[in-house]
């Protein structure tokens, strides 16, 4: 009899939601904001908070496509990307703001070609709708150009630095660590506009499903608050050296080379989420920048339906967090 209750009191607890059966799963992939994850995993922060997080490692597109099949609870995203799954039926709420891209994003121009303007004519490789197209853009408009000016390439992200090296394309967007690579195997090859000259216009998100969120309300809220402690830990000079070797080992880099590279990805602390989490219209503001990837979107046919930033992003919950 006593058997039975005890099991009894565990289906009725497990069907109230008072016990987490399966683990929350986050994927997560190849970029410096979302690799901090490893930070809490390595550190023991989840258990201490007594979470259960499963960690689960993908390429980036394969993450959104396990995130969009229900696989897993939540996803470290692009905040534009998330729009684009919302509209194909995966809707998210944001947890946390994560970081912005300042710098790792990248419109690299092959040999002799030495500024956007340059490109006038020319062939540019980019996975066209993803963010470096918005890059481009950007880019373009800055330099007084539009998408006329050039003639895309729709190539696969994790191809670039070997069509840069190609020679059929005068310039290729990419993103950190591809950038990088392009740039160390493509000699003669440069920078020629990066995500520094355009703060916020990219901000990752730690993306969750709408189920996964009402059921676990809570437990997302000291996952968010436990992001922002891997910020501070990788911003105090005591422990920030521990912390990059910790990422940089995750992917496979070389620690110092990967320290190099950490200042083109602007880590968000709990009070700059804050502040990013107030509406307005510029990209300082998640809503404003939101609402420039959903124009992009709708412009290029990824979708037809206006995507609202107020139904994705949760103020209150990370307004809460201390």
């Amino acid at each position: 009899m006593k058997l039975k209750s005890t099991l009894a009191l565990l289906l009725s607890l497990l069907a109230a939601g008072g016990l987490q059966a399966e683990p929350l799963k986050i994927a997560y992939s190849d970029w410096p904001g979302f690799t901090i994850f490893e930070l809490a995993k390595q550190k023991g922060w989840f258990k201490d908070a007594g979470l259960d997080v499963e960690l689960v490692w993908f390429e980036y597109l394969p993450s959104i496509d396990a995130f969009s099949a229900g696989k897993v609870d939540a996803v470290t995203i692009v905040g534009t990307d998330a729009l684009v799954a919302g509209a194909n039926g995966a809707k998210s709420k944001f947890v946390a703001l994560l970081d912005y891209s300042e710098g790792s994003d990248m419109i690299i121009g092959a040999p002799g070609i030495k500024s956007i303007k340059d490109l006038k004519g020319k062939k540019v490789a980019v996975e066209t709708t993803l963010v470096e197209h918005l890059l481009l853009l950007k880019a373009l408009e800055e330099n007084g150009m539009t998408q006329a000016d050039v003639e895309l390439v729709n190539t696969a992200t994790d191809k670039m630095p070997e069509t840069l090296a190609s020679g059929k394309v005068s310039a290729v967007g990419a993103w950190y660590p591809i950038s990088g690579n392009a740039l160390k195997q493509v000699s003669g090859s440069k920078a020629l506009f990066t995500s520094a000259s355009a703060k916020g216009l990219i901000y990752d998100v730690l993306a969750v499903s709408p189920s996964s969120y009402g059921k676990h309300k809570e437990e997302w809220a000291k996952i968010a608050g436990i992001y922002y402690k891997c910020v501070d830990y990788l911003k105090d000079p005591k422990t920030k050296k521990e912390a990059i070797k910790i990422m940089a080992a995750k992917v496979g880099a070389d620690a110092s080379d990967y320290a190099k590279n950490v200042p083109g990805t602007h880590f968000l602390t709990l009070e700059e989420a804050k502040a990013a989490v107030k509406k307005g219209p510029g990209l300082d503001s998640i809503y404003g920048s939101l609402t420039v990837g959903d124009k992009f979107n709708l412009e290029n046919k990824v979708y037809k339906s206006a995507q609202k930033p107020e139904s994705y992003v949760l103020p209150n919950l990370i307004n809460d967090l201390k």
